[in-house]
């Protein structure tokens, strides 16, 4: 089965978007991204619908609920749904989070792990045997996080990278979670971007953030993306390449015509680094 590797500009496929979308999937839009948990158990109507789009436009999978960081094992049950799920509508890329999210019970939110050699070695054989069921390599997306677990070994870039070497995975880069924690925890976004293994990147994030009036900023995709996450998005790209880059709207989302606008700029991004110099510098 032919599986299409998305490419260029996404956009975070939402049920609130279908009746937009089912008059036609504008040209800006290379693939949508869906959060697997969300459609695994949707028959009926949502269920044909979902599939009325996956035999159109190429998906990737980016879960919620893996809890690669946590001590409870793997949810094998799900790995073996998803990995259903993903050869049925012909999805190739799986995304998670390097974070732990329960272990009595699913919290429902995502929590940085501790930067331990222990961590690495826990984290890292989880992530394998993820691997190993669904039969290929999977992509760890760094997360955003409000307190920094104590007793720190490693910074948080060489972590993810211990990580990701022991594991033998990919990288999904998320932008605006960089931006968040830098700005959060004051450290410069570009600098530590260049810490980590970027060869392994194959697949990047762009949303919005709340700021809070005591100037926390909130990792809530519930806002347009600001100029100097566009900003580090740009100087990023040359560092990794044109990867496919999905714009994240979970929540007050707006027309879907407002939406294509910021998908259409990530696409006109990537665009530019096959254009070269000269031809550039005169377009």
């Amino acid at each position: 089965m032919y599986i299409p590797h998305p490419h260029g500009a996404g956009l975070g496929f939402r049920r609130e978007l279908i009746p937009e979308l089912d008059a036609g999937v504008p040209e800006a839009i290379r693939f949508f991204e869906l959060a697997p948990e969300n459609w695994l158990r949707m028959g009926g109507r949502s269920a044909k619908q979902l599939r009325s789009f996956t035999e159109r436009v190429p998906f990737v999978c980016h879960g919620l609920s893996l809890n690669l960081g946590g001590l409870k094992p793997i949810d094998t049950e799900l790995v073996t749904a998803v990995g259903a799920f993903m050869r049925e509508h012909g999805i190739g890329l799986y995304t998670e989070h390097l974070s732990w999210c329960g272990d009595d019970g699913m919290l429902y939110d995502l929590f940085p792990i501790p930067c331990t050699g222990e961590a690495v070695r826990h984290t890292a054989a989880r992530i394998r045997q993820v691997q190993e069921m669904l039969g290929r390599r999977i992509a760890i997306e760094n997360a955003s996080y409000y307190v920094a677990p104590p007793g720190a070994e490693l910074s948080e870039a060489g972590f993810i990278r211990a990580v990701l070497e022991e594991a033998d995975c990919d990288l999904h880069l998320d932008v605006n979670n960089v931006y968040v924690n830098s700005r959060n925890h004051g450290f410069d976004a570009l600098a530590f971007i260049r810490e980590l293994p970027l060869e392994r990147v194959v697949y990047m994030h762009m949303a919005g953030h709340y700021v809070e009036p005591d100037g926390l900023i909130i990792d809530t995709h519930g806002a347009e993306v600001i100029d100097p996450v566009w900003a580090l998005f740009e100087q990023v790209c040359p560092l990794t390449g044109p990867q496919p880059t999905c714009l994240e709207r979970d929540f007050n989302i707006p027309p879907l015509a407002e939406l294509v606008d910021e998908v259409a700029r990530i696409g006109n991004t990537l665009a530019q680094l096959a254009v070269p110099k000269r031809e550039a510098a005169h377009a």
